[in-house]
């Protein structure tokens, strides 16, 4: 399967190798014809305001966009929660991709001094509890519609499924643990 990360800012390599790792081939995505070859993207985490930019200049948001409205399967981490989110609270001028029916507050958290790494249970995941690290982290302070939400830290949602679309606050990728990837791959990609 040829599961892509978009490849424009962020932290992009690391879940490159998460993929390969899963026997996968991974597609480091620039151009919006890359993406009609892929059976799912990863939105790593960056700078979301960056990333928007970026993605229109290279003309990947608007065929990314139709895409998820066709049920594409995206799984975006902290930066790509906040594109994926419908709302975006404290940055009411940031486009966004509109496929997730959340509201987010960008670096809800806290700034970068205030990262913090926890231990998450997550029930589709099993057991061990899974190692989340929060950096710039999004908090998603609303959920609509039939949002399924896979883990929460401090009763706030930080894991989270809708259909075919995927999101977390933090950066599964910065770890070793795999499963979350797995996951996306198993669950919502298959």
């Amino acid at each position: 399967m040829k599961i892509g990360v978009l490849g424009i800012q962020g932290d992009i390599q690391e879940h490159l190798r998460m993929i390969e790792k899963l026997g996968h081939e991974a597609v480091w995505v620039k151009r919006p014809e890359q993406l009609k070859e892929l059976s799912g993207l990863i939105m790593p985490g960056g700078e979301s305001t960056t990333m928007i930019k970026l993605m229109k200049r290279f003309g990947v948001w608007e065929p990314l966009y139709q895409m998820l409205q066709n049920g594409f399967p995206v799984y975006g981490t902290c930066a790509g929660l906040v594109l994926l989110a419908s709302e975006i609270e404290n940055y009411p001028e940031q486009d966004s991709l509109s496929a997730l029916p959340v509201k987010v507050e960008r670096n809800g958290y806290g700034r970068q001094v205030n990262s913090f790494e926890v231990e998450l249970v997550i029930p589709v995941l099993g057991e061990p509890q899974f190692n989340a690290v929060f950096i710039r982290a999004p908090i998603i302070v609303e959920c609509k519609d039939s949002l399924e939400v896979l883990a929460t830290y401090n009763d706030d949602p930080v894991l989270v499924r809708y259909g075919n679309i995927m999101a977390s606050s933090f950066h599964p990728e910065l770890t070793n643990d795999t499963r979350i990837h797995e996951y996306f791959i198993k669950e919502v990609i298959e």
